[in-house]
């Protein structure tokens, strides 16, 4: 189990905290996260840290099954977007939005996209797997954009850890 998110489940009822914590997803705001995240042990100037601190401020709800590949399938899912195996059919919104985040550049950009997803995440019920993701930020590379790719579209793979999600809940 990652540290920051043991802390993070220690102070999650101190609306406080996750208030400042969720400053850190903004540009012009995340000095004032920087007290919270020292009070947690984070160095501030990790900024996967950082913003996975954020995004369990905006969205508590974690599961610990799948990767963000899966929730971003489940999301898809709820979202009430069906994949069509039809070669001429066009991909679905999430879709655009997953292949966006996979080809996103480590850092700012690919903070701000798992944002958008995290805050769709919320808007659906479906929970995060915040221990994942933080591995996955700090990791990124091909092997963690084709693990989230698999899990998105294969299918076998994906009924799985949609119901293991929906468990979750």
């Amino acid at each position: 189990m990652s540290a920051l998110l043991a802390q993070l489940r220690r102070f999650r009822d101190n609306r406080g905290l996750m208030a400042d914590l969720r400053c850190a997803l903004v540009r012009e705001k995340r000095h004032r996260a920087w007290p919270a995240l020292g009070r947690l042990n984070v160095d501030v100037t990790d900024e996967n840290a950082a913003v996975v601190s954020g995004l369990f401020a905006t969205h508590p709800e974690e599961t610990h099954h799948g990767n963000f590949g899966a929730t971003c399938r489940t999301i898809q899912s709820h979202r009430g977007e069906s994949v069509s195996r039809d070669k001429e059919a066009r991909i679905t919104p999430t879709e655009r939005r997953f292949q966006h985040l996979l080809a996103a550049e480590p850092g700012e950009e690919l903070h701000k996209r798992v944002t958008r997803f995290v805050l769709l995440a919320k808007s659906q019920g479906v929970p995060v797997n915040f221990v994942q993701l933080e591995k996955d930020l700090t990791n990124w590379s091909d092997r963690v954009r084709a693990e989230w790719a698999g899990a998105f579209w294969t299918p076998a793979m994906a009924t799985a850890e949609e119901s293991g999600a929906e468990e979750a809940l």
